[in-house]
C-alpha cells in the first residue's frame, strides 16, 4: 500500500537517510516554514506536514512501520504540535533557534519620552517675543542615589539566580533530544543585578517624579502654527540614554483692535464724510505707537492703505510685515439743526445718485477684510 503522503519527500531526504540527516533536515525546514517566522500563505500547513513527517521518521518503530505499510498513526494525529512537548509555535521556535532577547539588547541605551506643552501668549507677546516660565511634570533620575537605585554607600549586587546575565536556562526533553530554553530571569526582571538595600527616596527604581520650572525665550513673530523644541527637557532616558525633548505650541489671545494675517497686521480706521471728502492727516494706532496716515481727498469706503514695516517681525530676521489700514466711512445717525441745514445745502450742490439699467446703484469696491 502506498502512503497518502511521502514523508521522505516532505523532509527532502532519501529513504536511506540516517537519523542525524533527518534531524538536520527538520531543523532547516522548521526554521523555513515556522508560522512565527514565515507569514506567506501555506507556510503553516507546510509546517504541519513537516511536523507529521518528522514525528514518524525520527522514531525507529514508527519509521519501520511506515516503510513497510505506507502509513502509521502519530501520537496526537497528523500535524499535532503538542507531540513535541512544547506549548506552541513560539516555544518550539525559541527552543530551536534561541528566541530569547539578550541582556545586552535589553540594556541598550534608550532615549526618554518627549513631552508636549501649550503656552498662552498675549497678542503683543507673540509679536515682540517674551521670556516665559512654565511648570512641567516629568520623570528624572533620583538625586539621592543618582539613578542607581541602591542605598547610598551600597551598590547593586549580581543576581544570584541568573549570575548577572539577566537570563535563566531551562532544559527540556523532547522526541528529538534535549533542548535548552532561555528566558528572562524572574528575580531581577532581566536586569542582571539585585538591589539588596533600595534607596529610600526612589524605593530602588532609580527614578522619581518631579515638577520643574523652566524658562523659555519665545522669539518675536511666533504664531499658533509655530512649534518650539527644548532639547533634553523631557523624560529621563533608560540605561544611560539621552533624555527626551519638550515640544511647545502656542495659544495666542486675540487683540481688541488688531488682527493678524501672517506677518501683516490688519485694522480698520473710522472717518467721517468730511475727512473722506477733504482728506487730511489722521492719527493711526500701531503696535509701535501712534503714527500719522495721510488720507487723500475723495477717499472711498473700504480703501486700504499700507504702512510699510509696521507689521510682525519675521522669524528669519528679515524685516517686518506691513500694517494694512482699511477705511470705514461712518454715516452719522443723528444731526442737530445746524448740521442738517449744512447737509441740505451740500446736497443741492452734489450730483444725485444714478440707477443703472439693471437696477443697481453702481459697483462697490472689494473689501479685503472687515465690514
Amino acid at each position: 500500500m502506498r502512503a497518502e503522503k511521502d514523508y521522505y519527500d516532505i523532509m527532502g531526504v532519501p529513504r536511506s537517510a540516517s537519523s542525524e540527516e533527518i534531524k538536520k533536515a527538520f531543523r532547516k525546514l522548521a526554521f523555513q516554514y515556522h508560522p512565527d517566522h514565515n507569514n506567506t500563505p501555506g507556510a503553516e500547513e507546510k509546517f504541519k506536514e513537516i511536523n507529521e513527517a518528522y514525528e514518524v521518521l525520527c522514531d525507529d518503530e514508527k519509521r519501520a512501520s511506515y516503510d513497510r505499510y505506507g502509513r502509521v498513526a502519530t501520537s496526537d494525529g497528523p500535524g499535532g504540535f503538542d507531540s513535541f512537548g512544547f506549548g506552541g509555535f513560539g516555544d518550539l521556535f525559541d527552543a530551536f533557534f534561541g528566541g530569547a532577547t539578550t541582556t545586552a539588547n535589553r540594556r541598550s541605551p534608550k532615549k526618554g519620552s518627549d513631552l508636549q506643552v501649550k503656552l498662552s501668549l498675549s497678542f503683543e507677546e507673540a509679536v515682540f517675543g517674551v521670556k516665559k516660565d512654565f511648570e512641567i511634570a516629568r520623570v528624572e533620575n533620583c538625586s539621592v542615589c543618582r539613578g542607581v537605585g541602591s542605598k547610598v554607600g551600597t551598590n547593586p549586587q549580581k543576581c544570584p539566580d541568573c549570575n548577572g546575565t539577566g537570563q535563566v536556562r531551562r532544559t527540556q526533553e523532547s522526541l528529538f533530544g534535549r533542548f535548552v530554553q532561555v528566558g528572562t530571569c524572574s528575580r531581577c526582571g532581566g536586569e542582571g543585578t539585585h538591589i539588596a538595600e533600595p534607596c529610600p527616596e526612589c524605593r530602588g527604581s532609580g527614578r522619581v517624579k518631579a515638577k520643574r520650572r523652566i524658562t523659555v525665550t519665545v522669539p518675536a513673530g511666533v504664531d499658533e502654527n509655530y512649534r518650539m523644541r527644548l532639547s533634553g527637557e523631557g523624560q529621563v532616558g533608560v540605561y544611560g540614554g539621552q533624555p527626551g525633548d519638550v515640544y511647545i505650541t502656542f495659544a495666542i489671545e486675540p487683540h481688541e483692535f488688531f488682527m493678524r494675517e501672517g506677518n501683516d497686521i490688519l485694522c480698520e480706521l473710522s472717518i467721517n464724510f468730511a475727512q473722506a471728502a477733504l482728506g487730511g492727516n489722521i492719527e493711526v494706532p500701531t503696535l509701535d505707537g501712534k503714527t500719522m496716515l495721510k488720507i487723500p481727498p475723495g477717499t472711498q469706503h473700504g480703501k486700504v492703505f499700507h504702512l510699510k514695516g509696521k507689521g510682525v517681525p519675521r522669524l528669519d530676521g528679515r524685516g517686518k510685515g506691513d500694517q494694512l489700514v482699511q477705511i470705514r466711512i461712518i454715516t452719522p445717525d443723528s444731526l442737530d439743526e445746524k448740521q442738517k441745514k449744512l447737509f441740505e445745502e451740500l446736497a443741492k450742490t452734489l450730483p444725485q445718485s444714478e440707477v443703472s439699467g439693471d437696477g443697481s446703484r453702481g459697483k462697490a469696491g472689494n473689501i479685503k477684510f472687515g465690514s
